[in-house]
């Protein structure tokens, strides 16, 4: 291969990825951009391959790649319509005002806004979950500052939820998918990772003695929409048991959860041509598939012409653990799905107490800047006020908080180890 085609393919790289980073200024999608440079990237690895072997070779790649992507795709759409649905049907608002009293402390609704979020964005995407939560903050209208304070808290108990479970987090499932980490080893991330977020919101209750009064905005709920809700959680349950007992792979137990939501809402007679069920997911958000697809084509290309052997060797120069924590730096100013893709691409070898550090540090170091995951941007452009230097203010809280979290992961890995 060329040298100069090598540097105009980490050229392109580069320019997706100041696409992503620069997206409030340039207010071009993240997901128009990385699509573009990651198609564009493998179109001219065949235009300028030489015929015979080395293209034949850059086929079975891109084949590999795309083959890869499929499977995450398939699996987030699976997801992402059983939540559009549940969200749709107004079962995710209800269950809020269920647990919250009509009038409460500011205090006790920190920790309660941490709870739900932590528990919700296991299950949902951390868009949906952060949607969710901002527009329950927002409709008590509480003071400007007070609520950056609350989106501040939304962001880190969103991404530390998320590192839980393979539904939660799309870097907890890329690493789960390469195998090299099981469900239950997962699942054990919640408690530290949930320690963190309730010393965060104790830390951010400091001096907050006011009340809240909240409006009840309970909606009607249906037979069908319970069953689909059951359906929704009986799906995350098969996946865990059904992997770990039969290893069956997780997107084909969410497809047959899929199936049998389509079915059922036939049963009830409500997929009707006013409300077809199919139409659900249609409104999965597909800029946020398409921003994936455009990264992991890219880090596929990247691989291919064998710059990510780069990231192993900081790996050599440094222990494990250290590296993991840079990561997770790291992942503040660089989206944390090129990351993962990248880490997972270069043929990183590490135990399985590195990579659950790992999951943890990508998927909650993001929280640390703003712009730093999909939860802090979807915030930010929901909340007036809250901009990057707003939200710096809380930085130090936000930062204890990471290494709380990451040195309870650290010291269960080593447990895990022994």
């Amino acid at each position: 291969m060329p040298e100069v085609l090598q540097y105009v393919l980490i050229g392109l790289a580069v320019a997706a990825l100041l696409g992503v980073v620069l997206e409030e200024i340039t207010h071009v999608n993240k997901a128009k951009v990385t699509l573009f440079f990651g198609t564009f990237a493998w179109m001219l690895l065949f235009v300028f391959s030489p015929d015979g072997a080395e293209r034949e070779g850059v086929l079975e790649s891109l084949n590999e790649n795309i083959a890869e992507i499929a499977g995450l795709w398939i699996f987030l759409v699976a997801a992402m319509t059983f939540v559009a649905y549940l969200n749709k049907k107004g079962l995710i608002e209800n269950l809020i005002y269920l647990v919250l009293p009509g009038r409460i402390s500011e205090r006790a609704l920190l920790f309660l806004t941490a709870t739900f979020c932590f528990v919700f964005s296991s299950l949902a995407d951390n868009i949906t979950a952060t949607l969710v939560s901002i527009t329950l903050i927002m409709s008590l209208k509480l003071s400007a500052e007070k609520t950056i304070k609350y989106a501040a808290l939304v962001v880190f108990a969103v991404n530390s939820g998320g590192v839980a479970l393979i539904t939660g987090d799309v870097t907890t499932l890329m690493i789960f998918l390469a195998g090299k980490v099981k469900i239950l080893q997962l699942l054990l991330l919640a408690i530290p990772a949930f320690l963190a977020v309730m010393l965060l919101a104790a830390m951010l209750s400091i001096g907050m003695t006011g009340q809240v009064v909240v409006e009840n905005k309970r909606s009607e709920v249906r037979r069908v929409d319970i069953a689909i809700a059951l359906i929704f959680l009986a799906t995350i349950l098969c996946t865990i048991v059904g992997n770990f007992v039969f290893q069956i792979p997780p997107v084909l137990t969410f497809l047959t959860g899929l199936s049998i939501m389509f079915l059922v809402a036939r049963f009830f007679s409500d997929d009707i041509e006013t409300d077809p069920i199919l139409e659900y997911v249609r409104q999965v958000e597909f800029e946020t598939l398409l921003f994936f697809l455009g990264i992991l084509l890219l880090v596929g290309m990247l691989k291919e012409i064998a710059v990510l052997d780069g990231l192993v060797r900081v790996y050599d120069q440094v222990p494990a653990v250290l590296a993991n924590y840079s990561m997770g730096l790291l992942s503040a100013a660089i989206d944390n799905v090129p990351l993962t893709a990248a880490l997972l691409k270069s043929g990183l070898e590490m135990g399985v107490a590195e990579w659950m550090v790992l999951t943890y540090a990508v998927g909650v170091g993001g929280s640390l800047l703003v712009i730093g995951s999909a939860a802090g941007i979807v915030a930010m452009s929901k909340v007036p006020g809250l901009t990057f230097g707003s939200y710096l203010k809380y930085f130090l809280y936000l930062f204890i908080a990471f290494n709380t979290g990451f040195a309870g992961v650290f010291l269960m890995g080593r447990v895990l180890a022994s």
